[in-house]
């Protein structure tokens, strides 16, 4: 009972603070460092913003999981792959949210393309899916993204993304779209050891989010990092190690009420480039 009774609080507090078919984050590193996520370059910025893709230099894929609260119910499961070519760099990024009663899917093709070593922009052409059970069926719809990513100064890094801009239509019933967001933030890197990002999400129909996080490399192999976030009031921390090609991410976040989300993401390059950082 108790089980059931905190689901339906973190359905409740969720839809209310998110809303429903969401650009769900994915991705530990982020969410350690609070999800200010819109200026980093990593494979995972084919699905938090494609405007960084043009500045990732190595082919790589990875997965994570989040078990949301601790109930498999609303878990989010991710995967990323990303290829850079001569033209720029392509990514694919697949999202699931829930369970076999109710589940969301977000199917992401994206393309970004760094304009010398300054400046990024990218974009995705997205499907993301509904499916409710016992007869409702399902429902699908087209949306886009895009992203800009620029570095005025060294060692600064601006990031700009839209999610949905063109307020893509659920259902003719109540009119229901697809939230639009707009995030803008940045990330600073003091030395080699320590990275400071920051960022503002709001979504149309919401009081804006506010978002920021440090990254700390404690050696060259292992990384701390900590962060927060509102709207929901999260508290976020984790931990990756580098073992060549292989990377280990694990992450939590903890709400004061409903508990701790813990994440856990592997990803692996497939080939370092002399350009490539870290």
């Amino acid at each position: 009972m108790k089980r059931i009774t905190v689901l339906f609080i973190a359905c409740g507090i969720f839809s209310a603070a998110l809303g429903g078919n969401e650009d769900y984050p994915i991705g530990p590193r982020s969410s350690a460092m609070g999800n200010a996520s819109v200026s980093l370059s990593d494979m995972w910025s084919a699905h938090h913003n494609q405007g960084a893709l043009g500045f990732v230099r190595d082919a790589g894929a990875g997965v994570s999981y989040e078990n949301r609260f601790l109930l498999k119910e609303i878990s989010v499961r991710g995967g990323v792959a990303v290829l850079p070519v001569k033209a720029g760099t392509f990514g694919i990024c697949i999202t699931n949210f829930g369970y076999s009663q109710y589940n969301e899917n977000k199917y992401s093709v994206s393309f970004g393309k760094a304009f010398g070593d300054k400046l990024s922009a990218g974009i995705a052409i997205d499907y993301l899916t509904t499916k409710i059970a016992e007869g409702y069926g399902s429902k699908g719809v087209l949306a886009a993204e895009a992203g800009i990513v620029a570095k005025p100064i060294k060692n600064l890094n601006i990031g700009v993304h839209v999610f949905n801009p063109t307020r893509a239509k659920i259902s003719d019933y109540d009119d229901e779209r697809l939230p639009t967001i707009i995030r803008l933030g940045g990330d600073y890197t003091f030395s080699e050891k320590v990275i400071l990002a920051i960022e503002a999400q709001k979504d149309i129909r919401y009081k804006p989010e506010f978002k920021a996080g440090i990254e700390y490399k404690a050696v060259k192999e292992f990384y701390l990092r900590i962060g927060i976030s509102t709207n929901p009031t999260l508290s976020t921390f984790g931990f990756g190690i580098n073992l060549k090609n292989i990377k280990i991410d694990l992450a939590a976040s903890y709400h004061q009420t409903l508990g701790i989300s813990p994440q856990l993401g592997l990803s692996y390059v497939f080939a370092k480039t002399e350009k490539s950082k870290g």
